[in-house]
């Protein structure tokens, strides 16, 4: 598991970089390799921006890279889901899978990567469209739960008005969509946990409040407060595995760019201990933000609850 979470952030590190990392305070010890997150930004021109962020206190960041350039048309991205890669046999090519909205169109988008950290292949970039009625859609995400390299359950979610609604994905449709209702406070979520019978995500509110949401594959879902005031302000949530049971998360304050991350202990209600690590050292303008992952191994799901 480590071993190919070090290679991936070794990939955001690798391509071209757009600006320096910022050196280490005195203060700063150095990142554990199993307590980090890759991340994928998608700027308003459809360019894709790959940062590495680390859970040390400070935080600390890699070098942004360019992860792709005019992936999607100019002023249409709205939201995007978790960016999913797939590597060939021969370890050499690296394909890449995101659910993105494109005004208020839902599209699968797909393309190729010449290599470790190298060039998107034009020719390789496509976009498919799988439905409308996402113009209005403040979150969207796609689980892939696997045991070893098969695919056992792919899961789509979106928050829509007072709505969380999740369909099965088959090949490029969603089927089978179910309906949970009462969730009109959720301003954004991430995805925390996947299991085979569920998935849990982890909800701000816009009154400030914190919560994990369990969605079982059948059932209704079960909320749990976490925190109940002080986290109204990230429009994006973003999390990652941390020290092997629980979990890295980033806030995103979109109206002032400013990122923080911090750690939380398995899931477990107002019983959660939640660190603040602080600020990342960087000020983010993008549009959307989604964790980078290999979508094809079980070793790089969550299982923050």
């Amino acid at each position: 598991m480590k071993k190919r979470a070090a290679g991936l952030l070794g990939v955001v590190m690798a391509a071209g970089a757009l600006v320096q990392a910022a050196p280490a305070s005195a203060g700063t010890t150095a990142p554990p390799s199993f307590c980090q997150l890759a991340l994928g930004s998608t700027t308003s021109g459809g360019d894709l921006i790959l940062r590495g962020l680390y859970g040390v206190v400070p935080p600390s960041a890699s070098a942004s890279t360019w992860g792709g350039k005019d992936l999607m048309p100019d002023n249409q991205i709205r939201l995007a889901g978790g960016l999913g890669l797939q590597v060939n046999d021969e370890q050499t090519e690296v394909s890449r899978r995101q659910y993105v909205v494109l005004g208020s169109t839902l599209n699968l988008l797909t393309y190729d990567v010449k290599g470790f950290g190298g060039e998107v292949d034009p020719a390789s970039v496509k976009r498919t469209p799988v439905g409308g009625g996402w113009g209005d859609a403040r979150y969207l995400e796609n689980s892939r739960f696997n045991v070893g390299s098969k695919l056992v359950r792919n899961s789509a979610y979106g928050v829509i008005g007072d709505n969380i609604l999740r369909w099965t994905v088959d090949g490029t449709s969603f089927t089978r969509k179910a309906t949970y209702t009462g969730f009109s406070a959720v301003k954004t979520m991430a995805l925390i946990s996947q299991t085979a019978t569920y998935d849990t995500f982890l909800a701000n509110t816009r009154a400030g409040a914190l919560y994990t949401i369990r969605i079982p594959v059948s059932g209704k879902p079960v909320v749990k407060v976490v925190r109940r005031s002080t986290w109204q302000g990230f429009e994006a949530l973003v999390a990652s595995q941390c020290h092997g049971n629980g979990t890295m998360v980033l806030g995103v304050d979109k109206e002032t760019g400013a990122p923080y991350l911090y750690t939380l202990s398995h899931a477990n209600g107002e019983a959660t201990v939640i660190t603040a690590l602080g600020k990342v050292p960087r000020t983010f303008g993008e549009v959307a933000y989604s964790r980078y992952y290999d979508d094809t191994q079980d070793y790089d799901q969550l299982s923050g609850e």
